[in-house]
């Protein structure tokens, strides 16, 4: 299954092709997805590209830290914490940029198994096992990344991977908001 066009996350066109064709940016979305929306998130790449005129992993390593910050901070942030993300990007980027060569797709084109491939993105700064469930579906169903034994790692609930439409974004994010409804009430009901 070859890469979709886009990636319908953002309401932005050019920012949703940038999803579905650029790794990097795809990485980079993901450890923006944190405390705002999908759409503010994942929008994120395209206006680091726009503002720094690339999305290269070994040049946002080696940005000042300040200098990335500000840029993160500049009028519309690009983030709700944008000094955090900064940070998180750039240390993303350092890793992509040492350990791929700068080439995030190697992430998921080399892992030889299903969970060689959670290995690896698990092993990416800022990926923690939600965001880690999240990209695999997203790999294995949108870009048919299907390493062996990838059906054992394919989470069996609803997650990004399935929002390949705006319509499925919004029942994601509908369902999402449920079941974190249900954990706050869960978690009350305990104290």
């Amino acid at each position: 299954m070859p890469a979709p066009d886009a990636l319908p996350w953002t309401g932005d066109a050019e920012a949703n092709r940038l999803l579905a064709h650029d790794p990097n940016a795809l990485l980079i979305g993901f450890a923006l997805d944190q405390q705002v929306t999908v759409q503010k998130a994942f929008a994120g790449p395209m206006e680091l590209r726009r503002r720094l005129g690339h999305l290269d992993p070994g040049r946002i390593a080696a940005t000042d830290p300040d200098e990335l910050a500000e840029v993160f901070k500049a009028k519309p942030a690009i983030h709700r914490f944008p000094g955090a993300m900064a940070q998180r990007v750039q240390a993303l980027c350092a890793d992509i940029s040492d350990r791929f060569g700068g080439d995030g797709g190697r992430v998921w084109s080399e892992a030889a198994t299903g969970q060689e491939l959670v290995e690896r993105i698990g092993s990416l700064p800022g990926f923690g096992d939600m965001k880690v469930r999240s990209l695999t579906a997203t790999l294995i169903k949108q870009f048919g990344v299907k390493p062996a034994g990838w059906e054992k790692v394919l989470p069996n609930h609803p997650t990004l991977g399935d929002a390949d439409s705006p319509e499925a974004l919004e029942a994601y994010q509908a369902a999402k908001r449920a079941h974190k409804a249900e954990m706050r009430a869960g978690k009350a009901a305990r104290a």
